[in-house]
């Protein structure tokens, strides 16, 4: 290979590699890459914000609901996700078990409502 060859190669291949690092830094930084387990943590998240509106809108659905209400502001904050789960708001439609973390989520939105 002819040194001038050499050279040209030797900064072909650096200028490529300093190209693909600013691209992804880039692209990471404010392109909106993600790496899956930032994708999956951002899914679950969604996922389990869909059901507590889920279970808040099946708590509302309820004849009852504002007694309902009244009797879960009455509990202490930690107690009133296993209110909701003992009643089954927190079970999505078709599920036998809810997800963890449903009732807790159910049990804060349903928080905001409650009138003191």
């Amino acid at each position: 290979m002819k040194p001038e060859t050499a050279g040209k190669v030797k900064y072909g291949v650096w200028g490529l590699a300093c190209g693909a690092v600013i691209a992804m830094i880039i692209g990471f930084a404010w392109g909106g890459w993600t790496t899956s387990g930032t994708t999956k943590a951002m899914t679950e998240e969604a996922v389990l914000a869909s059901q507590a509106a889920i279970c808040v809108a099946q708590f509302m659905k309820q004849p009852n609901h504002e007694e309902k209400l009244k009797e879960l502001g009455e509990l202490d904050s930690w107690k009133r996700s296993e209110f909701i789960e003992k009643e089954g708001w927190d079970k999505m439609p078709g599920q036998k078990k809810a997800d963890y973390g449903v009732s807790q989520a159910c049990a804060d939105g349903l928080g905001l409502l409650i009138k003191k």
